[in-house]
């Protein structure tokens, strides 16, 4: 320490991070870092007194600090006065965008570890969702790991597996037994699924507002690093005058927001057009087949309403609810010449058509209108991380392109986010948080970067019916090998001490490019 200048270690920041204060000639700066993201305390770098102390424990979830650009903390805000008023509302450690899988999973784990989180929803529960439905036993894991009560009484329908339908053939495969996955799937309709995971994490912690529709994001203008969002709280497209606009603060946002990740958009992330895109489109029917303990997939959609049936692009699926209704839908990758030709909903009407009458796949029993969404695969919006924002589940394109399952990898994307940005809550130093949080890409591109490589190279394949129906001719008159492709599109192994399908399934997977 040179003569004239004095420097003690404080605490005044969005986190529990450690930064200088110094005095020379005289006058004194406050220059702790803001939050665990190390943008400068701008609005903090006031007169204070010399023996400043911020007492504020480490991992603590209601802290005893403001963020700059709350409306009590003003350039004539002394230190200490900003440290002994209580946070707003409006600020806190994460704030988390969108509260489907992804975003509730991210916000339930971070809230467990201790951290304030915001979770943002523009919409209001229960609400509704494009998918299928079914969870396969790699988002049952992450269910389990929510520590959500997935029984029967509590309003789950198990599956045993997959029934394939394709090449004149009917297979039935049990999910595999392993020890790193449950032997068994679930069913429940996304309003009420997705319900589950943000009271869960509300539970946990977690600050949930409902209706709150985000907008632009708030840029420091020194480093470009996000550090809050604008939103507005009311009914999402309803007029201005029955909105509020709001600021929301915090170091770090996690892009939970799906596919159109506005928020993502913003900050100059863009699709990548060289990664696979899907569709889905699906309805829900009344049938006696609702109470079904296999998932159901076709491998060939045929319409035969006329004098010659004719093979449709992509694949179908029926998954019982098990409250009376059929999930029936069907998806297409934009590897197949037709995609961007056929109008979805009438592909869907079509294959319905052709089902055997007593099923009831008829208008008179479609009990919901068809809705479609798209599916971002592999990888197709990066970096996962950059300027203080992560990408998870949809937003980040995390969709599986070998089986266009999203629930699952939203999850765990979310639970690896959550991980990364705790122990980055941790460092004491920008250059030590910036360089945990740098991990969080290259974690999904060793977890998942060589899998989705070679999905891309499947997809590519399917997209030609011919090869398709090969395949499908093929292939399912060989059970074994259709285990082996069960474990494969499923990406259901036992990363260590498993079987030879499972050797072989990581070791493909290891060698392939890191998408």
């Amino acid at each position: 320490m040179t003569s004239g200048s004095l420097k003690t270690r404080c605490q005044c920041s969005a986190s529990s991070s450690v930064g200088t204060r110094s005095s020379t000639a005289g006058s004194e700066a406050c220059t702790g870092f803001s939050g665990f993201m190390g943008q400068p305390f701008r609005s903090l770098i006031t007169k204070a007194p010399i023996d400043c102390t911020c007492p504020v424990p480490v991992g603590t979830q209601i802290s005893r600090y403001r963020l700059p650009g709350d409306p009590a903390v003003t350039e004539s805000a002394s230190v200490t006065e900003s440290v002994s008023t209580p946070r707003s509302e409006r600020s806190a450690d994460v704030i988390v965008v969108g509260a489907g899988p992804a975003g509730s999973t991210t916000a339930y784990h971070l809230a467990k570890s201790g951290l304030d989180v915001l979770l943002l929803e523009k919409t209001a529960f229960p609400r509704e969702k494009v998918c299928g439905d079914g969870l396969t036993p790699r988002a049952t894991k992450q269910l389990i790991a929510m520590g959500i009560d997935v029984s029967e009484e509590a309003g789950w329908l198990r599956n045993k597996g997959l029934r394939i339908i394709g090449g004149g053939s009917r297979l039935q495969l049990d999910w595999p037994e392993l020890a790193s996955f449950p032997d068994y799937g679930l069913v429940r309709k996304r309003d009420d699924f997705d319900e589950q995971l943000a009271r869960q994490a509300e539970k946990a912690g977690a600050r949930l507002y409902e209706r709150c529709n985000v907008g632009a994001p708030i840029i420091n203008e020194l480093t470009g690093h996000i550090e809050g969002v604008h939103a507005k709280l009311g009914e999402a497209g309803s007029d201005s005058r029955d909105t509020t606009p709001v600021t929301f603060r915090a170091p770090l946002v996690v892009a939970a927001d799906g596919n159109s990740t506005r928020l993502s958009l913003a900050m100059g992330l863009h699709r990548r057009e060289d990664r696979p895109m899907g569709v889905a489109v699906r309805t829900y029917f009344t049938s006696p087949r609702h109470d079904d303990d296999y998932l159901e997939s076709w491998l060939e959609l045929w319409d035969r309403r006329g004098p010659q049936d004719r093979l449709l692009p992509g694949y179908g699926w029926i998954f019982g609810m098990g409250d009376g209704t059929s999930n029936v839908g069907l998806g297409v990758l934009n590897t197949s010449a037709a995609f961007k030709e056929l109008d979805w909903r009438e592909v869907l009407k079509a294959w319905c058509a052709s089902m055997p009458a007593d099923w009831g796949y008829t208008p008179e029993n479609m009990s919901g209108p068809i809705r479609g969404a798209a599916l971002p695969m592999a990888f197709n919006r990066q970096p996962h991380y950059t300027k203080g924002l992560l990408l998870v589940g949809d937003a980040g394109g995390l969709v599986n392109p070998f089986n266009g399952e999203g629930i699952a990898y939203a999850m765990e994307s979310g639970s690896i986010a959550a991980e990364v940005i705790v122990q980055a809550h941790a460092r004491a130093t920008y250059a030590q948080r910036e360089l945990a949080l740098q991990r969080y890409p290259k974690i999904l591109k060793d977890t998942y970067g060589g899998y989705y490589s070679l999905g891309r190279a499947f997809v590519k394949l399917i997209g030609n019916p011919k090869v398709m129906k090969i395949a499908t001719q093929r292939g399912l008159t060989h059970p074994l090998l259709m285990r082996f492709t069960l474990k494969m599109l499923a990406n259901l192994t036992d990363p260590t001490g498993g079987d030879a399908m499972d050797r072989i399934i990581n070791g493909l997977s290891k060698v392939a490019p890191k998408a």
